[in-house]
């Protein structure tokens, strides 16, 4: 099989030698793997695989299963499926736990798939799963027309919790609202804590940024409030007033995927596919893509993530 491996900064696709699944997991044979900025950070040298994970990039793909262990029950060769993975996307064919796969929804192309497993099972895990959040409960979300975002915004819709998000861009203020947000802002331009939207607080609060907006969502959160970490895109070291933290009894809660067990993950994708996830069939919901390079470019794709240019995901197409 062919894949991109990392040489230096650079990123080659090269003939690599073909996994060959354990008992547990599956095989697939990937037609197109999403972007995500872990990549990024693991290109920079910042984000160690887990143990036992493939340190080729790539945290997400679809494609067709053609190799199964023999444990594995629940999956037959030639299955269209998409998968969460904890590395190896970018490349022609990856080994995946049978548990962290899910059928690709009916109607959806390979490209869209690819879209979904990663983001969507981590907005659904943090502002559901690990939050506790109820309907009718207020959602603040940071970075919101990223792939996560935008995923989370159209999650509390779907839901029933009024959400904000705030964007770096106009063109992203307009697209968050027009998936859903009630509220959307440029933190470029105004400040996103003294918007009107956060009167009264929120429940929830999903913080890709770390120590810039950790102080002042400490303050947003109304009683018994969370806030979820999940990036540290800002630092990791926040100055943080621990008064309020006690007086309305809030929650700072550390959150990642990647690093999970194998049974840890087939929990949270199992909620997710007996949630959300036949809602992308109705079309209730959907991947939201803002273009799509060659595998053989990933590096492009790279350099409009890294430059906050994209509104979604970015996809990469493998060939066979």
């Amino acid at each position: 099989m062919f894949g991109i491996v990392q040489e230096g900064q650079d990123l080659v696709w090269r003939k690599l030698s073909t996994p060959t699944p354990n008992a547990h997991q599956v095989r697939i044979r990937v037609t197109a793997a999403g972007v995500n900025r872990a990549d990024l950070v693991q290109r920079a040298g910042h984000y160690r695989p887990p143990p036992g994970a493939s340190d080729i990039l790539g945290l997400e793909c679809a494609g067709v299963v053609d190799a199964i262990g023999e444990s594995v029950t629940q999956w037959k060769l030639g299955d269209r499926v998409c998968a969460l993975l904890s590395g190896g996307g970018y490349a022609q064919q990856v080994v995946v736990h049978k548990g962290s796969v899910l059928t690709i929804p009916a109607g959806l192309t390979d490209i869209e798939a690819a879209a979904l497993p990663e983001v969507w099972t981590t907005a659904h895990l943090n502002v559901f799963q690990e939050s506790g959040l109820r309907p009718g409960q207020r959602v603040l979300l940071h970075a919101g027309a990223s792939g996560v975002g935008t995923a989370a915004i159209q999650l509390c819709a779907w839901a029933g919790n009024p959400c904000m998000a705030v964007v770096g861009a106009d063109v992203k203020v307009d697209r968050c609202l027009k998936l859903g947000a009630e509220a959307a802002i440029n933190r470029h331009t105004s400040d996103w804590w003294t918007h009107p939207w956060l009167e009264g607080g929120v429940d929830l609060i999903l913080d890709p940024v770390g120590a810039d907006s950790v102080p002042r969502g400490v303050r947003a959160l109304r009683r018994g409030g969370v806030l979820v970490v999940i990036g540290l895109l800002s630092g990791r070291r926040a100055n943080v007033d621990l008064g309020p933290l006690l007086v309305k009894r809030l929650r700072i809660q550390g959150s990642v995927l990647r690093a999970r067990t194998d049974d840890e993950k087939a929990i949270i994708i199992q909620k997710l596919r007996i949630g959300p996830w036949s809602e992308f069939t109705k079309k209730r919901l959907l991947p939201v893509i803002h273009g799509t390079f060659p595998i053989q470019e990933a590096d492009r794709s790279h350099q409009l993530l890294a430059n906050n240019q994209t509104i979604g995901k970015m996809v990469l197409i493998v060939p066979d």
